[in-house]
């Protein structure tokens, strides 16, 4: 017994085992040592200056582009002017070239007093190219940040502008942009008869395409008039993907000054339609909204009239009702889903449901249907209403596939 304790202690001794209860010597990975790489830079199609100024040399140009068509914080048409590009107008959306007029305000044609170019309004008496816009160019370009929703009217100028063009077989070129709203959709889909300026295809409410992806499947579904093609180029983002939170470098017109109204947008916007007020005359735009008729909420507020938001609803009006600024941007990003219990709690506590709608139909015409209305007046929870939605997402989920860059 001796003999075997004292064989054992040699053997410890010597290193041949070590006490069951030692922690094993830590092998350092080299791997771990080693700097963490950042991601590469996200870069929105204009910034890709060579993959499209090729295409434009010896050509006529004209830019449908507004205050967000930057690069690096130059506008677009500053940095091709510079580049030598031939720029002979601008098409300018709704909000207007620099982006300071109010939501459906007219925008008349001018001419800009920084580079001096003729300015044609594609938000006023019409909405579409004529002939003689077109007359002896060879390109236009697209370059506007979108936010994602239907109702939001840059892609519906972006429409008429592809139809003008492949009418005249003048090519598009589309520089994308990144979609802050891109990592769902969700929504009624719009039915043909609710179509107008603020919704012309059979997309939902949140779409979850960049323009660029917009734009060709406007193309390849046939979407524009009498079936025309548009000869399109997208220049992609690169070191994108559509589940990136993405915090617009300016905000995209006035009344959506900051990261947390964009996300909250698409849900709030149906307020616009009703007798409540989303923020418009406030500096809280699409993160408050309220009714002097309100039979809920705690926060007050009075709207009055401002820069972008002349004569807003319920104007030197106190209106009760809710607050989101507390709301984390990056926290409503993951949510992935329209909010629509704010309009379905907000008209179940209305005192004048019979007031509640505005009499002109345009609720229909942001939703892109009847039906989504008259759920809310037949009282059906969300989980129905989500229900009604679920087919026709899924359809168009599987019909835009092909169309996806990201």
């Amino acid at each position: 017994m001796i003999y075997i304790y004292s064989l054992f202690t040699f053997l410890l001794l010597l290193g041949g085992c070590r006490p069951a209860t030692e922690a094993p010597e830590k092998v350092e990975n080299p791997q771990d040592t080693l700097p963490v790489k950042p991601p590469p830079p996200l870069m929105t199609g204009a910034e890709q200056l060579s993959a499209y100024l090729p295409l434009l040399q010896g050509k006529n140009i004209v830019l449908t582009v507004n205050h967000t068509s930057l690069i690096k914080g130059r506008h677009l048409a500053d940095t091709l002017l510079t580049a030598g590009v031939n720029i002979t107008r601008i098409f300018a959306p709704e909000h207007g070239f620099r982006g300071t007029a109010d939501a459906g305000e007219t925008v008349n044609n001018g001419k800009d007093t920084v580079t001096g170019l003729p300015v044609v309004s594609l938000y006023g008496k019409r909405k579409k190219p004529l002939l003689s816009d077109l007359e002896g160019i060879d390109m236009v370009i697209f370059d506007i940040q979108d936010v994602g929703a239907r109702f939001y009217t840059y892609i519906s100028t972006m429409t008429y502008v592809m139809e003008a063009c492949a009418e005249q077989n003048i090519p598009v070129l589309v520089l994308d942009r990144p979609n802050p709203n891109g990592n769902y959709i969700d929504g009624p889909i719009l039915e043909k008869e609710f179509s107008s300026f603020v919704g012309l295809h059979p997309v939902p409410t949140v779409h979850g395409m960049t323009v660029g992806e917009y734009a060709r499947m406007v193309n390849g579904e046939g979407w524009l008039k009498n079936g025309v093609q548009c000869d399109l180029t997208v220049i992609p983002c690169r070191n994108y993907n559509r589940e990136m939170y993405y915090e617009l470098p300016v905000p995209p017109s006035p009344n959506l000054p900051n990261a947390r109204a964009v996300a909250l947008y698409p849900s709030l916007c149906f307020f616009e339609g009703t007798t409540v007020n989303a923020g418009r005359g406030t500096d809280k735009q699409f993160q408050v909204y309220g009714s002097p008729f309100a039979g809920a909420g705690d926060y007050y507020y009075t709207p009055v009239s401002r820069p972008g938001a002349k004569y807003p609803k319920h104007e030197n009006r106190e209106c009760r009702g809710y607050d989101f600024t507390d709301l984390p941007p990056d926290k409503l990003h993951q949510r992935k889903r329209l909010t629509i219990r704010y309009l379905l709690d907000f008209y179940q506590n209305y005192p004048d449901k019979d007031n509640f709608f505005l009499p002109n139909n345009f609720f229909d015409k942001l939703a892109g249907t009847d039906k989504f209305r008259k759920a809310i007046q037949a009282g059906k929870t969300e989980a129905e209403i989500r229900e009604m939605w679920r087919p026709g997402l899924e359809d168009f989920n599987v019909r835009r596939a092909p169309y996806l860059l990201y």
